[in-house]
């Protein structure tokens, strides 16, 4: 026989290993951003707010994150015949339809745009509907205990400090698994992508700076940028949350999977957003400068210019190319401009072999969620990477023969031999992306691809020829 009392789940956090609030915030800031930042002068009244980002955009609840436990028990309960409620803060046209989504109850508890149904107000709603005691209730946060205080049976998700002495008020409490680890925080910061800002240390060595008064700034220079960059990561993840749901691998990353709950990451967002800037504003202001661009560019690539075709590879290249300008303003290194016009192509070529090796790792011929390339577009895209190496090359040799390169690199015809290995490696890069056969980042695979490596080490040793650093490091 089933039990007579309905089973009343909360939804953020416990029903959803996500907040309807904030994946609504996201949602409307990617796809209508001045809509969502209007919404956000009702930020003092909850309610409002909620019902103002509900109607921005429609999301796909269906593939929101959900407590597996909780699922499992809530399924079973409506199989037996027992009513399943979904009660909850979020807004009411949101939690109606995640109901029907998952065939629980009709009828829910939620907040309609001037009550936020939250903490004591739920509790008063619920024992209104039900009575104190007559409903079993599921929570997550020390924000539910008023609700648990009223409960016959308590369902506690994760660790919630606060619900411990209810077993001394006599409540039955089950605990349910729940809450996130730091490891997950941690790889959404995505700390394998911090080796993609060696690239600040590429000036240093176009200009044979190798002492630490050069180096140790560029080494916090790195620093800042990798904080920087972990912070858009954040962001653009947060921005991505449906499209990542929907790609097949993506589907695992920290928020997208609800391993870890939106909100952390917006504080650690800004966390690392003001260690950035603090670390770069100590540095220098020029390098403070490059790192407020760097962020300003990116949140706007995040935004917006990632979906829009060529546009997305040049805005690539360009985050590419700040890295080593930065590189050169935390180093107090002058960067020659050959070197920028060079490394630009260079970056566009593999901003296009970034986009091949989605489209061809894809599995099917529809747009790449998010992006706006399909399969057709992928002989464009190998024809401007190649344009991208040509050019490379060919800038690269009209510096080989300029007043600076004669300075710098007495035996000029090595850098001749160096393009061979150059070519080869570029040439490799893009065919690489071409079969699928590299990761999604071309920068990180470059870095650990020893093969490319071995490459790129016979071109950098050649140029150290022509600049005769070996024989005045070695003698000779």
């Amino acid at each position: 026989m089933s039990d007579p009392k309905p089973l009343v789940l909360d939804v953020d956090g416990t029903f959803l290993k996500t907040d309807l609030l904030f994946e609504a915030f996201w949602a409307g800031l990617g796809r209508d951003p001045l809509g969502t930042l209007r919404a956000l002068r009702f930020v003092r009244d909850p309610a409002r707010l909620k019902a103002e980002l509900a109607g921005l955009v429609a999301m796909r609840l269906d593939l929101m994150p959900v407590n597996p436990a909780v699922v499992e028990l809530a399924l079973a309960s409506a199989g037996e015949g027992r009513e399943v409620i979904l009660a909850s803060a979020s807004d009411r046209r949101q939690v109606q339809a995640l109901a029907e989504t998952y065939g629980l109850s009709a009828r829910v508890f939620a907040s309609d745009g001037v009550t936020n149904l939250k903490g004591a107000r739920k509790a008063e709603a619920l024992c209104e509907a039900f009575g104190v005691e007559g409903f079993d209730y599921a929570g997550n946060e020390a924000t539910d205990m008023p609700v648990w205080e009223v409960a016959q049976n308590v369902l506690v998700v994760g660790e919630v400090p606060a619900a411990r002495a209810l077993p001394a008020r006599g409540r039955s409490v089950q605990q349910l698994p729940g809450g996130w680890r730091p490891a997950a925080l941690l790889k959404a910061m995505r700390p394998h992508q911090w080796v993609k800002n060696v690239l600040l240390l590429l000036p240093l060595i176009a200009a044979h700076r190798f002492d630490m008064a050069t180096l140790v700034p560029i080494l916090l220079g790195i620093v800042a940028f990798s904080a920087a960059a972990s912070a858009i990561y954040i962001v653009n993840d947060l921005l991505d949350l449906e499209a990542d749901r929907l790609h097949p691998t993506k589907n695992r990353r920290p928020f997208a999977s609800g391993a870890v709950p939106i909100k952390v990451g917006m504080i650690a967002c800004a966390g690392l957003m003001a260690l950035a800037l603090g670390l770069a504003g100590a540095l220098n202001g020029g390098f403070l400068a490059i790192v407020a661009l760097y962020m300003g560019l990116s949140l706007a690539y995040s935004l917006k210019l990632k979906r829009m075709r060529w546009v997305d590879i040049a805005m690539l290249a360009t985050l590419y190319t700040i890295r080593v300008v930065a590189g050169a303003a935390a180093g107090q290194v002058d960067v020659s401009i050959y070197m920028l016009i060079f490394i630009f192509p260079v970056f566009i070529a593999l901003g296009c072999v970034k986009r091949l090796t989605e489209l061809t790792l894809a599995t099917d011929d529809a747009p790449l969620p998010g992006r706006g390339y399909g399969r057709t577009d992928r002989g464009d895209l190998l024809n401007v990477a190649g344009i991208g190496v040509t050019g490379a090359l060919v800038i690269f040799f009209l510096y080989s023969v300029s007043p600076q390169a004669r300075a710098l690199y007495p035996d000029t015809w090595l850098l001749w031999v160096a393009m061979v290995p150059m070519g080869w490696w570029l040439a490799r890069m893009v065919a690489l992306g071409w079969f699928g056969k590299q990761d999604y980042d071309p920068i990180v695979f470059a870095l650990r691809d020893k093969f490319g490596l071995g490459i790129a080490m016979l071109t950098l040793s050649l140029m150290f020829w022509a600049a005769g650093l070996w024989a005045q490091w070695f003698g000779g």
